[in-house]
């Protein structure tokens, strides 16, 4: 029995729902149901209103300020617009049920079930799609912050992981959503913690500002600001096929020969750079933090990554990555998704959908946001081709035009991208510290947690 544990369960004991699967019954989860219990509880769908987003059909509009949010974007806290696609406004009018408001929850319901986040007004307007749940708080004895950080506690991932169902694909139902019980602690404790997640939330959008203070600098430098540009471009066969062996119109649109004056290089991404493409074979017995596209956010920072054994890794985990390298991603739809590797990721894995980059001409940090920039998004774009999943090819991305940049502009885009990320980390760790705090006040109560997060303070 060494190593294997035990539950014993009376019958009488058993909820509603029947369950007799050993999974339901860990001894870790019991565990918590005991600690939550010392309390009174409110289900959520006593104090909210949960609901999903639209199903069938939904039309994409480019012009429209509304998003469609994903479980995508409901990871890290805080909803984002990572991908997000903007949604005709007669989509959003048909399903006000799920027309996001400030303070809003958001909930991953399919798949990785239990990614959650809280609306704020930088997302907004915004709804969701039919894998993600709105829970919207009409109850003053449940505030947001707090229950935010109660869901993403290990009382509330274990209970939303305990209460998945399904064979194929795990889901959580809306009804579960509803009976989930929170704990009713004070206000007084609720607000402090929810001034806990503000302040991470302030952090984070100080991060992102000073993330778009690095890109001014270096717009500036090359003198790039978006233009409009003629979209008919007549082009002889000299002048196009038999140089390019493209013939496909978007390829010869005048804005990329404008960026392309714009930029006024001769250096390329071949010139200027080292790529790592040699596949790296993990070993099935150890594990490794694997990145993929989804871990890449906006601002060229990574989170959420999975850490695998070598043998479950999927083929495409074969790039080995090390501190101060960039990943860019290749495929069309995802060029946004680049990043820097730091020391927390190095040796880690990514996927072969990025190219593996670093520069002994340009530094770092100036590398990620020359390749997340406009002009060269532009290029990257218009040097994608295939047919069912249209991508960058090594031999496009090396011979693209690339610009040195001023080694003193380099370190003013340096000390922002540093900054950046320092105050990312931090968001990171308050919520951490909020977190922590709400698991504290379940076990041992919450002087002591407030006692605790005010020794804190210092760190926030």
């Amino acid at each position: 029995m060494d190593g294997l544990e035990c539950s014993e369960i009376y019958k009488s004991s058993l909820n509603n729902d029947f369950r007799i699967d050993s999974e339901y019954h860990k001894k870790r989860y019991l565990r918590e149901d005991l600690y939550v219990k010392k309390f009174v509880t409110i289900s959520i769908g006593d104090v909210a209103t949960v609901s999903d987003g639209q199903h069938g059909y939904h039309e994409e509009d480019s012009s429209s300020p509304i998003h469609m949010l994903t479980a995508k974007n409901a990871k890290n806290w805080f909803a984002n617009l990572d991908d997000a696609i903007r949604i005709a406004k007669w989509v959003d009018d048909n399903n006000k049920r799920s027309s996001l408001a400030v303070d809003d929850i958001i909930l991953s319901t399919r798949g990785t079930v239990g990614k959650c986040a809280l609306v704020k007004s930088d997302v907004l307007p915004a709804n969701l799609d039919q894998d993600v749940a709105r829970i919207s708080f009409m109850d003053t004895r449940i505030i947001s912050g707090f229950a935010l950080c109660f869901l993403n506690s290990k009382f509330g991932q274990d209970w939303m992981i305990r209460n998945q169902t399904g064979m194929v694909q795990q889901g959580l139902p809306l009804d579960k959503i509803r009976q989930m019980p929170i704990p009713q602690m004070t206000v007084l404790f609720q607000k402090e913690i929810s001034k806990v997640v503000e302040t991470a939330f302030m952090r984070k959008t100080n991060a992102e500002q000073t993330y778009k203070e690095a890109n001014t600098i270096l717009s500036n430098a090359i003198g790039f600001s978006s233009t409009q540009a003629s979209t008919l471009s007549i082009k002889k066969l000299s002048q196009s096929f038999l140089l390019s062996d493209r013939l496909d119109a978007e390829y010869y649109q005048p804005k990329y020969e404008t960026i392309a004056q714009k930029l006024n290089t001769r250096e390329t991404v071949l010139s200027l750079c080292n790529l790592y493409d040699k596949n790296f074979t993990p070993n099935e017995k150890q594990t490794y933090q694997y990145i993929e596209l989804a871990d890449v956010g906006q601002s060229g920072d990574i989170s959420d990554v999975d850490i695998q054994y070598g043998i479950d890794l999927p083929t495409r985990a074969r790039r080995i990555v090390k501190t101060g390298q960039v990943i860019i991603s290749s495929v069309e739809g995802s060029l946004q998704s680049c990043a820097l590797i730091n020391d927390e990721y190095d040796g880690a894995l990514c996927s072969t959908g990025f190219y593996v980059l670093d520069s002994d001409n340009i530094n770092s940090e100036t590398l990620l946001v020359l390749f997340k920039s406009e002009p060269i998004q532009a290029l990257m774009k218009q040097r994608c081709s295939g047919t069912i999943l249209t991508a960058i090819s090594k031999d496009e991305l090396l011979s693209m035009p690339l610009p040195m940049i001023d080694e003193n502009i380099q370190k003013e885009i340096t000390a922002k991208v540093q900054e950046s990320f320092a105050l990312r980390k931090q968001s990171k760790q308050i919520l951490e510290y909020a977190k922590q705090a709400v698991e504290m006040a379940i076990e041992q109560g919450e002087d002591v947690a407030l006692e605790w997060l005010k020794s804190k303070e210092g760190d926030m």
